[in-house]
């Protein structure tokens, strides 16, 4: 993740690490979060962890600080800060417990994202923890899928605060728990049985680590690269203008919510004040502190040329300004399961507008701004249960340096594409087009990334549900650029023309029903003619 943006702008601030053995130790640590996610994807059993790859796994410090992760998601990583030291409010973890949670105001993003966690002792002595989040495409609520049809957080799913999933390495009554609230408990116990199964990879690493370099030294290399990342990051803010910029965006959801930010660069800190952000709204579209964090995380990592570690030091230098009460900074009851996927994403396009503001020319266009969330379930002819979820990919923005690249993960998500094959054969539906939406990037001297085009037919009566921005909107082009095209849903009965599907609304198919989703394009840059490349 760190230097995708590829903007030479900030070498400048670029320090070497302050010793090899340092550097060692950065990637000692990521492998054990290697490590972590390997045997996730090996264990778990459903499509959207083990082809998708929805989930994520890091390593923090006996402050709970983030010293560590590997390549997943920015969504859930970014969070990841505020999770270990809300834990540590209400719980004590001793050695043999793994702890659970998905409650957003206790360091959570949405409900469906479980996090399980354990702490990691030297002896007596509590020095980390191993931590991983994954999506379960299924967490209860309203809906299948539980991100649509709820107007709070009560209607999403269930919430689980911190609690003991194991207790000195025995099973505690919360396997029950969440076996009673779930459409298919037997895959959601066996994906938390595969979380937990990650965690215990991660330990034996890492005790491997202690047995090779002692506690001591762990311990100085975690604290090392905290003061590192936070230093370089205050380099890095100290080299950005001295002048504030404001900038503004809307959502696609019921009331056109409104996003606002005020971003000031002063002496090597970086000021992000979200006043005039609508307050929190009915539905799901609301999110809270750790996901704006998230969105700030990200890209400072996305700008550091590859040396920023991905540590917690890196925020020590941003000031968030959340109005409480507000889209970005939702009280209880507040929905929150598309604010996780959705305004995360519109997030990140607000700061990069407001980049693109302080730094002209530099910066990319929008990208597709949303996940594109589909959303459905049933049961098979057996009888058995169903859920099936999956993010789609769209179109990047374009920038100074290429055109935006069609049929991607943009931003806050990672994810891969589901399968074909794997649809086909774990679910009642036959996928009839998977292929890339010509020309719906933006135009431009850098034309925009192209979305994609799914159409999937349903063999059994199935629920669904698109949750989705940018279908009103677009992404916005830059530096006279042309805006991406919107996205566009249809549904046709059986042996019936396509009409359009209301974006989160759900409705019942019937055999031979299809669907069929076009994401958006990415933004262009600049204006003028696009060039395409000798042989192209």
């Amino acid at each position: 993740m760190g230097g995708c943006l590829g903007l030479s702008l900030f070498g400048a601030a670029a320090m070497n690490e302050s010793s090899p053995a340092l550097l060692v130790f950065r990637h000692l640590f990521a492998s054990v979060t290697d490590e972590m996610g390997a045997a996730l994807q090996q264990s778990a059993v459903s499509p959207n962890i083990k082809e998708r790859l929805d989930y994520s796994c890091a390593l923090l410090d006996g402050q709970g600080r983030l010293v560590a992760h590997a390549a997943f998601i920015p969504v859930h990583l970014g969070s990841a800060h505020h999770t270990v030291p809300a834990v540590l409010e209400e719980l004590d973890p001793d050695p043999g417990d793994v702890v659970v949670l998905n409650d957003p105001r206790r360091g959570g993003t949405h409900l469906n994202d479980v996090t399980v966690l354990m702490p990691l002792y030297a002896g007596s002595q509590r020095i980390g923890f191993l931590l991983n989040r994954a999506h379960h495409a299924d967490i209860g609520g309203a809906e299948p899928g539980s991100m649509g049809g709820a107007q709070d957080i009560l209607g999403e799913g269930l919430c689980l605060p911190p609690m003991r999933l194991l207790q000195n390495g025995v099973e505690t009554s919360v396997w029950q728990l969440l076996a009673g609230n779930v459409r298919d408990p037997q895959s959601t116990r066996a994906d938390l049985q595969a979380q937990c199964a990650a965690l215990f990879r991660g330990a034996d690493r890492f005790h491997q680590l202690l047995q090779r370099y002692g506690s001591s030294a762990l311990t100085q290399a975690m604290a090392d690269l905290y003061t590192y990342g936070a230093n370089y990051c205050r380099s890095l803010l100290r080299s950005w203008p001295r002048h504030g910029v404001q900038v503004e965006d809307y959502l696609d959801g019921p009331g056109t919510p409104k996003l606002c930010l005020q971003m000031q660069v002063k002496r090597g800190r970086l000021s992000l004040d979200f006043s005039g952000t609508s307050s929190q709204v009915q539905g799901s579209w609301n999110t809270h502190r750790a996901v704006t964090t998230s969105a700030v995380f990200y890209l400072l990592q996305a700008l550091g040329k590859g040396l920023l570690p991905e540590t917690s030091g890196t925020l020590e230098s941003v000031d968030l300004r959340l109005p409480k009460g507000s889209l970005v900074s939702s009280d209880f009851p507040a929905g929150v399961a598309l604010g996780n996927v959705e305004t995360s994403q519109r997030l990140v396009d607000l700061v990069l507008r407001a980049l693109a503001k302080m730094f002209p020319g530099q910066f990319p266009a929008a990208s597709q701004g949303t996940m594109n969330n589909l959303l459905f379930g049933g049961h098979h002819a057996d009888g058995r249960p169903f859920v099936h979820y999956e993010t789609m990919a769209g179109g990047a923005g374009a920038g100074p340096q290429r055109a935006g690249a069609s049929a991607v993960q943009t931003h806050m998500t990672n994810t891969r594409n589901t399968p074909v094959e794997v649809m086909e054969t774990e679910l009642p539906v036959r996928v009839r087009v998977l292929a890339l939406r010509r020309r719906s990037g933006g135009a431009g001297l850098h034309r925009g990334g192209d979305g994609l085009v799914k159409e999937i037919e349903f063999l059994q009566p199935t629920r669904l549900m698109v949750a989705a921005t940018r279908r009103r909107s677009q992404a916005a082009g830059i530096e006279g650029g042309k805006d991406g095209a919107a996205g566009k849903d249809a549904w046709a009965p059986a042996g019936k023309g396509f009409r359009p599907l209301p974006v989160l609304q759900s409705m019942d198919l019937q055999p031979g029903d299809r669907v069929r989703i076009a994401t958006p394009g990415g933004g262009g840059w600049k204006k003028g003619k696009h060039k395409k490349r000798s042989g192209s």
